[in-house]
C-alpha cells in the first residue's frame, strides 16, 4: 500500500534538509550564539528544534483544516509552495540564507533578543515560509492516519538530526570554512528547486489536465 511506503517519508525528509539548509544555517547559530556558554548553547539547540517539531507538527494537523477554512485547494496551495521553494532555491544557488527565511528588520531585532532559540532561528530561519508550505502540501497528499504519524514522526527524526549538527556547529563551521559551506548551500539550493518545480508540476497537471 502507498501510505506505507517508506518512500514517502524519506522524499519528505530529503526535501526538508534541501528546504531548511541547517548546515547553511549553522554560521547563524554560531554567531547568534558566540558569546555563549557550550551549557546555553546546547539549551538553545534544543530550544530551536522542539520548536521547529511544535510549529511543523501544527502545520500538518491543521495545514488542512487552514485551507479549507479560506476555500484555497490543496492544488493552488502546492502551485504556490512551489513557487515559494523556487524563490528560496534561486538566493541559496546564489550562496545566500535568503532574506525570504529572515529580512532585515527580524535579523536586526534578533540580535537583542536574548532567545534566540525560538526567534529567529527556529522560525522563521527554520520552519519558515518553505518548510510549513511543504509539510502542508505531504499532509494533505498523504491524509491517513498511518502517513501523518509516519510524516510526524519524519519531522521528529530531521529535528534531532539537526540538533546534533547544531551541538557540533562551531566544529563544522571551522572545518568547512564559508566556501565549504557555501557549496553545500548550492547543492541544496539545486535540490529544492527541483522539488519546487515537481510541486508546481503536480498541482497544474490536477488543475490544468490539458497540460497532462
Amino acid at each position: 500500500m502507498q501510505m506505507f511506503d517508506i518512500a514517502i517519508f524519506l522524499h519528505f525528509f530529503v526535501g526538508l534538509i534541501a528546504t531548511v539548509n541547517p548546515i547553511g544555517i549553522m554560521p547563524v547559530f554560531v554567531s547568534l550564539t558566540g558569546a555563549m556558554s557550550p551549557e546555553e548553547r546546547n539549551k538553545t539547540a534544543l530550544t530551536t528544534n522542539v520548536a521547529v517539531v511544535i510549529i511543523l507538527i501544527v502545520a500538518l494537523i491543521a495545514g488542512q483544516h487552514l485551507l479549507d477554512l479560506f476555500s484555497i485547494s490543496i492544488e493552488s496551495f502546492r502551485v504556490a509552495g512551489g513557487l515559494l521553494l523556487l524563490s528560496i532555491a534561486f538566493s541559496m544557488m546564489s550562496g545566500k540564507i535568503g532574506d525570504v527565511k529572515q529580512n532585515k528588520e527580524e535579523k536586526s531585532e534578533s540580535i537583542s533578543r536574548e532567545q534566540v532559540g525560538v526567534v529567529p532561528l527556529a522560525m522563521p530561519l527554520m520552519a519558515g515560509p518553505g518548510a510549513i508550505s511543504s509539510t502542508i502540501v505531504y499532509g494533505a497528499r498523504y491524509p491517513g492516519l498511518t502517513s501523518t504519524v509516519g510524516i510526524a514522526i519524519t519531522i521528529a527524526i530531521f529535528a534531532f538530526c539537526c540538533w546534533l549538527l547544531f551541538r557540533s556547529a562551531p566544529y563544522i563551521v571551522r572545518f568547512l570554512g564559508q566556501t565549504g559551506i557555501n557549496v553545500i548551500t548550492r547543492i541544496m539550493g539545486l535540490i529544492l528547486a527541483a522539488l519546487g518545480i515537481e510541486f508546481i508540476i503536480n498541482g497544474l497537471r490536477v488543475m490544468l489536465p490539458g497540460l497532462s
